[in-house]
């Protein structure tokens, strides 16, 4: 079989990333084990303009954001499953002195675009926020397992589902690769946490983020997603996803008291309602980066090795648009942002 790109991983990264070169014209194969594509399976799917804690716009916004939901919407009609929610934002202020801040902040050109509105009193007898808050648009979230399995009915059987052994490469004298009986003009390692332990790309300062989120019942459901703290998605079947933490040093793949203690306890800090059941308690191992920002580009010897990689807890927004840049790398010899080229990292090899 012989095809121009072979794609390591078949998650959100890979996934975009084949489908953006199949509408090319190009042959594309991937290889993916589900079971162990614990970082898509897990994550929140969440899509937030304004961040952190003191919010503010999401690095290249204004660039990203427009994308989001044209791309994940034009999936939709390929695969003909429902996986994407766009629903507003809602950020309580926790004093008055927040909330004329906000009143300020909101006229920014830069934040201007991503303020639906500013509530200056309570939204509803069952939230803590009696400042108001800031409503948040062009956002929601993706409901990642329902997206990759439609992505993997879509690839049908361009889609290999086998773990991938780095021993199995061998390099063909004019610079393709072959993998048994499939033969590559490049390889791209779209596989998170994987990729750490390939020969080719060890050398990047991959910073693996533990996860945990919730899903549990609660008899509140307002039309909107509530982001204080922690955030609280509504999801189809009347359940909600809370999450996340983030720890950097416990990576054991198991789910801890004490996680699901600190995300329970912020919920109650925002939601006056009692929690019902906690129904899953889910957690993932995230492919962040030591910059927070994602690695893109070809390795600096290895002939046609290439990375789409290291989107961590952001993946959701970042992958619509930077999978665009990617392609346009590997297909047209378009340059690569700097923030993103992994030659910023060349350095240490």
């Amino acid at each position: 079989m012989e095809i121009d790109f072979l794609i390591i991983g078949q998650g959100l990264a890979g996934s975009a990333l084949a489908y953006r070169l199949i509408q090319e014209g190009k042959k594309v194969v991937l290889l993916d084990q589900p079971a162990r594509n614990q970082s898509s399976q897990v994550a929140a799917g969440l899509f937030n303009p304004v961040t952190g804690r003191k919010m503010v716009k999401t690095w290249k916004g204004e660039l990203l954001f427009p994308v989001i939901a044209p791309f994940y919407q034009e999936l939709e009609e390929v695969t003909g499953k429902k996986f994407l929610t766009l629903q507003p934002i809602y950020r309580p202020f926790l004093s008055i002195e927040e909330q004329n801040e906000w009143m300020g902040h909101s006229s920014d050109p830069a934040i201007q675009p991503f303020v639906q509105k500013i509530e200056i009193e309570s939204q509803h007898a069952n939230l803590k926020d009696p400042f108001g808050g800031v409503m948040l648009q062009l956002s929601g979230w993706l409901d990642i397992p329902t997206f990759l399995e439609g992505m993997a009915t879509y690839f049908g059987n361009r889609l290999f589902e086998e773990e991938f052994k780095e021993e199995k490469l061998v390099q063909e004298s004019e610079g393709s690769w072959s993998y048994g009986q499939i033969k590559a003009k490049a390889l791209i390692y779209c596989n998170g946490l994987g990729a750490m332990r390939s020969r080719f790309f060890s050398f990047l300062p991959f910073a693996p983020v533990k996860g945990e989120i919730l899903e549990l019942k609660q008899d509140f459901s307002p039309p909107y997603i509530v982001n204080r703290g922690v955030f609280r998605v509504p999801l189809a079947n009347g359940n909600f996803r809370v999450g996340s933490t983030y720890t950097w040093h416990d990576l054991e793949l198991g789910p801890t008291a004490t996680a699901q203690k600190e995300l329970l306890d912020k919920l109650t800090e925002v939601v006056r309602v009692p929690v019902q059941e906690v129904c899953v308690h889910k957690v993932g191992i995230r492919p962040a980066t030591k910059d927070r920002k994602p690695f893109l580009g070809k390795h600096p010897e290895a002939q046609s090795v290439y990375i789409f990689n290291g989107f961590g807890a952001k993946g959701v927004s970042l992958v619509p648009y930077f999978s665009a840049v990617m392609r346009d790398f590997l297909l047209e010899d378009q340059p690569l942002p700097e923030e993103v080229s992994i030659s910023r990292y060349f350095k240490y090899i």
